[in-house]
């Protein structure tokens, strides 16, 4: 199956954000009007995600999903039920869809919090907006969501085991 790449608007930026997350690549317009998501999606090769029942017929030929549910995780799991995503989770920027770079520590010197450098996990970077991501306390929650909305765990990168006896802080 070919991935799916979608664009849509700020209704559906939560549902934007989490498909990111898992790998797609969603475009956001914040504040288009539907023709004007619709003129993206013929000019770009995307499917537009859109909460509107209405298509002019003049965008007849354009690839829409109407979502009707207001719950981001349905909505979520009923585009992964019909589309592929563009990579793995968390290779994209969850706030600008750019692809995500694997980085070093070294690398992230100044840009992290010096605890999440020395710890040694995943670091990535986004090559659009400069933002970092690492693995935290906060992906297992986001992991859980995922796998309650999908209802079925998902590939994701793991966070290497601690050393026995490793420091996390020079004064303790």
């Amino acid at each position: 199956m070919t991935p799916t790449r979608f664009v849509t608007d700020a209704s559906l930026a939560l549902v934007a954000r989490r498909l990111r997350q898992l790998g797609y690549d969603v475009e956001l317009h914040r504040g288009a009007r539907l023709e004007e998501l619709l003129e993206a999606a013929a000019r770009d090769g995307r499917t537009v995600l859109t909460r509107s029942a209405r298509k002019p017929k003049r965008w007849s030929a354009v690839a829409t999903v109407r979502v009707e549910d207001a719950d981001p995780a349905a909505t979520v799991r009923s585009v992964a039920g019909q589309a592929e995503p563009s990579g793995a989770p968390l290779s994209r920027c969850s706030h600008c869809n750019h692809p995500l770079r694997v980085r070093s520590a070294f690398e992230a010197h100044g840009e992290v919090p010096g605890r999440v450098a020395r710890r040694g996990g995943p670091l990535w970077s986004c090559t659009g907006c400069g933002q970092w991501f690492w693995l935290g306390s906060h992906t297992d929650g986001l992991r859980a969501w995922f796998e309650g909305a999908l209802g079925r765990a998902i590939a994701w990168p793991e966070v290497p085991p601690r050393e026995e006896g490793r420091k996390t802080h020079p004064d303790r």
